[in-house]
């Protein structure tokens, strides 16, 4: 029997779960948000979620040591796997999903980053995931490796791992499917310097790629809620009182 609650992590005050977090809300889920950057605790457990996703931020994986939000999420991970309750990972989120399996975290060689819509390959296993959609927002400096234990999903041309599943519900992905015009407007704008960094896009070429490509996105994060076995609670199991 399903709890009807998704634990989501973000990593700022002023996080949002964006599109992410509105896809969950209509398929009848509540989204329990925490925050283990500012000092929110981490449930013990799992009994009282039906899954975990992990958003992006500014910090980095490798970050363990310095700050203790990073730290707790990291130790937390296991107990998702363990449990084996379904788990997504954005950018930051994927990150620490490699980390946690072994993979290494790292910028890219040559220092460029990527920075509005790029195009991502699926792999022939994962083909069909992505017929709906292989162009995705994307905002980060560092990538993951895939861990041995993991499959990879898709790959890109600059960062080459984009997407890996571990086990059977547990996904990392370097993109960011949650994105909605509003937030291309305030990331790109209240980090404006990051748009001078080598691979970065001009702020048009994001509202460009945002026309484009939104509604192919939003039908593939579909796909992937349904992949993660997250449907809608109204039409599948009985919620479980509270």
């Amino acid at each position: 029997m399903r709890s009807g609650r998704i634990l989501i992590i973000v990593h700022q005050k002023t996080s949002t779960p964006g599109h992410v977090g509105a896809l969950l809300t209509e398929r009848g889920y509540t989204l329990d948000r925490c925050c283990p950057c500012h000092g929110d605790s981490l449930p013990a457990h799992l009994d009282d979620h039906d899954g975990v996703v992990v958003f992006g931020g500014p910090m980095s994986a490798n970050d363990c040591d310095t700050l203790d939000g990073i730290r707790a999420e990291l130790d937390f991970i296991p107990k998702v796997l363990s449990a084996e309750k379904p788990f997504l990972g954005i950018c930051l989120g994927g990150q620490m999903l490699a980390r946690t399996l072994g993979g290494k975290v790292a910028p890219d060689a040559d220092g460029r980053v990527e920075i509005g819509y790029t195009e991502v390959t699926p792999s022939d296993e994962f083909t069909d995931l992505f017929a709906t959609s292989q162009y995705f927002y994307q905002w980060h400096k560092e990538g993951f490796e895939v861990p041995n234990s993991a499959r990879i999903m898709a790959h890109g041309a600059v960062y080459p791992n984009q997407a890996f599943l571990y086990g059977e519900n547990a996904v990392g992905i370097q993109f960011h499917p949650e994105i909605t015009h509003e937030m291309i407007r305030r990331w790109s704008m209240g980090a404006a310097h990051r748009l001078d960094q080598p691979g970065a896009q001009p702020r048009i070429a994001h509202d460009i790629g945002y026309r484009l490509f939104n509604s192919g996105v939003d039908r593939w994060t579909r796909g992937m809620l349904d992949f993660l076995d997250l449907p809608h609670l109204q039409s599948s199991e009985s919620i479980a009182a509270d």
